[in-house]
């Protein structure tokens, strides 16, 4: 099992955007997720989001691949936060089990499940509108540990762009 690193945050602890025009977890979209994180207890990440009109598919509910996406947030920060390390997704498999209206509020759990070599087995599950609601999904995911350069080579072009405290939070375990 992997072990939740030295300096990843104490249980409890609010954890702020890795970018600030993230969809997912970023202020600066007016319709992006606005996901908001925690650090959980052991290997844990709590997170939340608030379903809005934005994020409709059929009238009334949430889009399926935005719920998607909100795993892949959930789970990448479970992932970050708590091994420090970057990494990216290689796959991600969602269970959608019951629909999410739009107005609730949907209450991740991320895990972290096992780590080979570069590997980083996640889970998440899903309840609506309150920790112990109703189970709505469910999703697996593996992500791949690389180097900061990863995101600096492939996204912006201009290191300033990224968030100042962004690679510092890696450097630990390089």
């Amino acid at each position: 099992m992997p072990e939740r690193h030295p300096d990843a945050p104490e249980p409890g602890t609010k954890l702020g955007p890795h970018y600030d025009f993230c969809f997912g977890c970023g202020d600066e979209l007016d319709g992006g997720l606005h996901l908001r994180t925690e650090a959980g207890a052991g290997r844990t990440v709590l997170a939340q989001f608030v379903v809005t009109d934005q994020h409709q598919g059929a009238p009334g509910l949430a889009h399926g691949g935005l719920l998607a996406c909100a795993f892949d947030e959930a789970l990448g920060s479970t992932v970050g936060q708590l091994l420090r390390r970057p990494a990216v997704t290689g796959k991600l498999e969602t269970d959608f089990l019951r629909p999410v209206p739009v107005g609730s509020t949907l209450h991740i759990v991320g895990r972290l499940d096992g780590i080979a070599g570069r590997k980083v087995y996640a889970s998440a599950e899903g309840r609506l509108d309150a920790p112990d609601g109703p189970v709505a999904l469910r999703a697996r995911a593996l992500f791949v540990i690389v180097d900061f350069s990863h995101f600096t080579e492939h996204g912006t072009a201009d290191p300033r762009d990224v968030q100042p405290d962004a690679q510092r939070r890696f450097d630990i375990n390089p």
